[in-house]
């Protein structure tokens, strides 16, 4: 088959297209045909090597396929099902091997183009604004880069709980997108100082909950914006680590909560995939939820795909077609 690894961390041009042996399904896994993959900032960490990896290495963790065959004591899945799941290494390639308890059957009126875009960051915004921080009617609530693949979702999931969203963006274009999803105030960050603007919108008493996936450039400020006891969910990095945090800041703050949660932690059992994957899936076929998807590239250009990314210009999903 055909994929894409890395022998070692790199840039872009670090991906490399190769030839390699299709896997077998060990006991408990399935082996799926990919049809769509999806692009995410993880993939990105691994390739530069911010999240360690063994190499050389298939980078990728979210897809949508078809189950080619199964392992014995598979029982989730059978060949032939439409499935779609997301925390599974090694999917930039034309098969993947899936823990059989991961994958997620899809409607038939879906296409894995859908499938692929919906897992990953459905799932993350569900579990930020039901879980981690669940977001209570009446709450105001910030989203930093609120026109991206997660932001989009996390601001309609917001609204749905009854919550007032301010949002983040970099550019006009992405405002627009951010309001299409939903956002009553969106800030263009390049422009204006964030913080000055939600004291402004909240008189003063700043919020219970900022999520923010843009890491360095954005995370002090994010703290400065947290009300009394407020949490600041840090869920990416797409502009780099956050420095070394002495914990005596939490309290100077207000007595504010910090946490770095994962999607691999919320979706740790069979039970809890399906609480957050089926009510995403519900929802994204119902039109209750908007899935934007921005751009697809072959998988044999997954390194334009990755520079499109890091680029920030991104309004909605990116996938690779094997």
């Amino acid at each position: 088959m055909n994929a894409v690894r890395i022998h070692q961390p790199g840039g872009p041009d670090a991906l490399r297209y190769e030839e390699v042996p299709t896997p077998l399904p060990a006991e408990g896994e399935a082996l799926v045909r990919l049809r769509a993959v999806g692009v995410n900032f993880i993939d990105v960490y691994h390739r530069s090597g911010q999240y360690s990896l063994s190499f050389p290495a298939i980078i990728g963790q979210e897809g949508a396929g078809v189950v080619d065959s199964v392992g014995s004591g598979a029982t989730e899945v059978t060949p032939g099902d439409r499935v779609a799941f997301a925390n599974v290494p090694g999917c930039y390639a034309e098969f993947a091997t899936v823990p059989a308890w991961r994958c997620v059957k899809i409607p038939a009126s879906w296409t894995f183009e859908q499938a692929a875009a919906a897992m990953l960051q459905g799932m993350t915004a569900h579990y930020l604004s039901h879980t981690t921080y669940p977001i209570r009617q009446g709450d105001t609530v910030l989203v930093h880069a609120a026109a991206g693949g997660v932001g989009a979702l996390l601001v309609q999931m917001a609204k749905r709980r009854g919550a007032k969203v301010l949002g983040t963006v970099s550019s006009e274009e992405k405002a627009q997108v951010a309001r299409e999803a939903g956002a009553d105030v969106v800030i263009n960050y390049i422009r204006t100082d964030f913080v000055p603007e939600v004291k402004r919108l909240t008189d003063g008493q700043g919020l219970p909950v900022v999520y923010d996936s843009v890491g360095r450039d954005t995370f002090d400020r994010s703290l400065d914006c947290l009300a009394l006891r407020g949490m600041l969910v840090l869920f990416g990095q797409a502009s780099g680590r956050v420095p070394p945090l002495d914990p005596q800041v939490l309290n100077a703050k207000g007595s504010v909560f910090l946490t770095r949660p994962s999607l691999h932690h919320y979706t740790h059992t069979r039970e809890e995939l399906l609480s957050h994957a089926e009510e995403v899936l519900q929802w994204i076929g119902d039109g209750t939820i908007r899935l934007r998807i921005d751009q697809s590239f072959p998988l044999s250009r997954a390194a334009e795909a990755h520079a499109y990314l890091q680029s920030r210009q991104a309004l909605g999903k990116i996938l690779l077609i094997p």
